[in-house]
């Protein structure tokens, strides 16, 4: 049941996204895609509800009930910018909006972009364990919750290695080929 409604929140959150902004810019009904777009959050609740549920009845908290945490910590953290991200396209694509940015790929900048969103993941992460924790006092029984410790530890290996990676970018920064080439003519 709860990898389903994962999957079901998942295309609920991007609908009310889609609807939002087609109410924005489409139909020129502003504050109704504001309403929209303000329902985004509500997803994350309907999921938090559910699992905490499915727990209530007696279930085994598995990978799944893990996953709607992680996806719960990520929604928060990164659904502004998912938005954001969707608005600007949507807003150049159906309301002569300006052109997005490209997304810079060397340099300093680039090493801020990716330490921005490693610390982004970090709240995720955050937000996250808190509420697998929270799912582990609750339910109090260790037979039951092993699988959500199994969430936080492989989920804390993922962003060490995110760490690694986004942090280099500060050491050593990725250089465009035509820069970074030796001897060779800029033209």
């Amino acid at each position: 049941m709860i990898p389903a409604l994962i999957a079901g929140c998942e295309i609920a959150f991007w609908g009310f996204v889609l609807a939002g902004l087609a109410s924005r810019y489409l139909l020129k009904l502003n504050k109704t895609g504001i309403v929209l777009l303000s329902c985004t959050p509500a997803v994350d609740m309907i999921l938090l509800a559910a699992t905490v549920a499915d727990l209530q009845r007696g279930a085994e908290a598995g990978f799944a009930h893990g996953l709607a945490a992680v996806y719960i910590g990520i929604s928060i953290a990164f659904g502004h910018r998912m938005i954001r991200w969707a608005d600007i396209r949507f807003a150049h694509r159906f309301a002569s909006g300006p052109a997005p940015a490209k997304k810079v790929k060397f340099g300093k900048e680039h090493a801020r972009n990716e330490r921005r969103a490693w610390f982004l993941h970090l709240l995720s992460w955050a937000i996250g364990c808190a509420l697998l924790y929270g799912i582990i006092l609750w339910v109090d029984e260790n037979s039951r919750t092993d699988a959500l410790l199994q969430v936080i530890r492989l989920w804390s290996i993922v962003l060490s290695i995110d760490f690694l990676i986004s942090f280099s970018y500060t050491l050593w920064p990725r250089q465009s080929k035509e820069t970074s080439a030796p001897g060779r003519n800029n033209r």
